[in-house]
């Protein structure tokens, strides 16, 4: 299941906040449009989930589309704000460094 990081979901809050939608709503992640180069994956704040969705929930709601929520199985959601900016990144745990400093194996 995604995991979503104390900063991202400072950010969801902020731009549902900032949007005027209503508390329950959150950002919804679905697939675009493939392409060559692969799926694309949209954002979108919404009121709610749509029938189907996976439902990550914390200070800020998270609903994924079914494909989408399969495919990121066990990534983290992460979030930076810099100058009113949000940049939005989907991180795989197993891509990075553990958390002593050293490479995972």
């Amino acid at each position: 299941m995604l995991t979503v990081t104390a900063s991202a979901s400072e950010a969801i809050r902020q731009l549902v906040d900032n949007s005027g939608a209503d508390e329950a709503a959150g950002i919804r992640i679905a697939a675009g449009e493939p392409t060559e180069k692969g799926t694309p994956l949209s954002l979108a704040i919404t009121d709610g989930p749509e029938p189907g969705d996976e439902v990550v929930s914390g200070d800020g709601s998270v609903f994924l589309e079914p494909a989408v929520a399969q495919a990121l199985g066990d990534t983290v959601l992460d979030a930076e704000v810099n100058d009113g900016e949000i940049a939005f990144a989907l991180v795989n745990p197993a891509d990075t460094p553990s958390s002593n400093g050293s490479e995972p194996q």
